[in-house]
């Protein structure tokens, strides 16, 4: 077996698109990501096989200081895989602070890794990955209207991303972090807003287009319009247009969150597959 980091986004995807587009719902966050890396929006990104005869047995990207995302083909061989995965991580010095993957490999990994390196784990988020075909026509419609966001609901949208990452249990970035992401996605048109009587009360974007669907994600409605079905509307509404364009639409929920993924499945999301996120603990 050999380790091989890639330093080029396109070599690295021509030898891994084919696996990725055989579950493209399911893999959705790793194909989202790694457009993005070819389109440079991201520093030091990592991505790396395991490879045996010119055969993918198992791939892997991180784009610090985000998570390691790992998914291994050849399952039958998991626990050679892992432990062939650790050794090359700690020969290469690659650090990693968490990990989100399929939750029985997560477990897997975590576990092998604190054997190796005496780290242990924790929980950061047990995540439900969703897909839209249709939505469901019958919903009941908040009053009110979406729209694009504009450079102008800068300030809000800043503030709603940290109390977004606040509510999700994540940690909270610096305003500095924020305002370039929140005008790169202005940039792209991807935050939409919902408002009601010229008050805007809700909010999310699309992200990570693959080549048949679409990521929904940060779906925020301020503390005090909340329970008014906003976000549901929203969700819907914007939904229904990335429908035109995709075959279907994805969503990571917070499965510790009952109210959000009970809202999901009331649009017609339906869960396709069990993710974590697990944090690993430096050692003193």
């Amino acid at each position: 077996m050999k380790f091989k980091v890639y330093d080029h986004a396109y070599e690295f995807e021509r030898k891994i698109e084919q696996i990725l587009l055989e579950k493209e719902d399911v893999y959705s966050l790793f194909l989202g990501v790694l457009q993005a890396i070819k389109a440079g929006k991201y520093e030091n990104p990592f991505t790396a096989t395991i490879e045996e005869d010119g055969k993918v047995l198992a791939l892997f990207q991180m784009t610090p200081p985000q998570p390691l995302n790992l998914i291994f083909v050849d399952e039958t061989r998991l626990e050679e895989l892992i432990d062939f995965f650790i050794k090359s991580m700690i020969e290469l010095e690659i650090d990693v602070h968490s990990i989100i993957s399929s939750k029985p490999w997560a477990y897997k990994v975590a576990s092998m890794w604190e054997t190796k390196t005496g780290m242990p784990h924790h929980l950061l988020m047990k995540q439900g990955v969703y897909r839209l075909n249709k939505v469901n026509e019958t919903l009941e419609h908040s009053p009110g209207a979406w729209r694009y966001a504009q450079e102008s609901d800068s300030p809000l949208i800043e503030k709603w991303f940290n109390l977004f990452e606040r509510d999700a249990g994540m940690p909270i970035s610096p305003i500095e972090h924020v305002q370039k992401r929140v005008a790169l996605f202005l940039k792209d048109r991807e935050i939409f807003l919902w408002e009601d009587k010229g008050k805007i009360v809700s909010m999310m974007k699309k992200s990570r287009p693959t080549k048949n669907g679409v990521t929904v994600s940060l779906v925020f409605t301020p503390k005090e319009e909340r329970k008014k079905g906003y976000a549901r509307t929203l969700v819907a509404s914007i939904s229904r247009e990335l429908l035109k364009d995709y075959a279907f639409c994805v969503l990571y929920t917070d499965m510790m969150n009952p109210t959000s993924n009970k809202i999901y499945r009331e649009i017609g999301y339906e869960k396709i597959a069990d993710s974590v996120h697990l944090g690993f603990d430096k050692s003193e």
